[in-house]
């Protein structure tokens, strides 16, 4: 996709205008050997001695949605540090890493043409989320019919009062950085509009909170205790003494979750 290519491109263009920026890149981990990586590190080497810019880099360790499950904590400590642009790079456009959406207040897909990325953008789990669309690469034969591609992609979605702009970058000449900068300010701009930011950030803040009450619940399912808990009612779900359905309430009121009955009615009994 080249988004580290294109970070390090806004880079340059943010640090010529002054702008202190913050950069979280996450690379997927792998499930094999645990490791991963970073190349962002190679790849934004110039960036590294420059005091206006910080770039850390983070390993997804499994973490679904194409963050890692300190992003959101990075992210936050960069902003309380009082750089003015925070960038993040997810482990790349897959149908489902969508968790970029509940973080950041503009999404920029980046696309290119010959690799396919028509197919991948017409994944409704992707193409609900950009807020501008970047044809990086755009150099290359086919840029034409995957802008065209795009547009149609989006005329089929729901018309809502953004209409995500597709912007052309070649990031390595600096051909279209600008252009695409300007497309990210006039989205902030039509955020601060009628309250739509704090929205957004309330909206994504509830989803952030409702994804980390999951990950703590699955964390404690993989103690020792959690597992024994876990097993006793797996027999009796065997046995037929209980319902899975029972037996989920069960072990969710160990853990002191009260649920609701099916139907949305009461309360489930531990």
């Amino acid at each position: 996709m080249g988004k580290s290519t294109l970070i390090a491109a806004l880079l340059t263009h943010l640090r010529a205008g002054g702008r202190r920026v913050g950069v979280v890149s996450v690379d997927p981990t792998s499930p094999f050997s645990g490791g991963a990586v970073l190349g962002d590190r190679i790849r934004l080497a110039q960036h590294f001695l420059d005091p206006g810019v910080f770039i850390r880099s983070m390993g997804s360790r499994g973490h679904l949605g194409g963050l890692a499950s300190a992003t959101a904590d990075a992210t936050a400590v960069l902003d309380a540090a009082g750089y003015d642009v925070v960038l993040v790079e997810t482990v790349g456009a897959g149908q489902n890493e969508v968790e970029v959406r509940d973080l950041t207040e503009t999404v920029v897909l980046a696309l290119m043409p010959g690799a396919g990325d028509a197919i991948q953008a017409i994944k409704a789990g992707v193409m609900e989320i950009p807020d501008v669309l970047a044809i990086c690469k755009a150099d290359h034969p086919g840029v034409d019919a995957l802008r065209h591609e795009l547009r149609g992609t989006l005329s089929l979605g729901p018309r809502g009062p953004w209409s995500p702009p597709i912007v052309t970058v070649v990031a390595p000449d600096g051909v279209g950085v600008a252009e695409l900068w300007s497309a990210v300010e006039a989205h902030r701009a039509f955020l601060d509009a009628d309250g739509r930011l704090e929205e957004r950030r309330r909206e994504g803040a509830g989803r952030r909170l409702r994804a980390a009450a999951a990950d703590r619940l699955r964390h404690a399912l993989e103690l020792p205790a959690g597992q024994e808990a876990l097993g006793a009612l797996a027999e009796r779900v065997t046995a037929r003494e209980l319902d899975p359905d029972s037996a989920l309430d069960e072990l969710l009121s160990r853990a002191g979750v009260v649920t609701p009955a099916p139907g949305g009615a009461g309360t489930g009994s531990g």
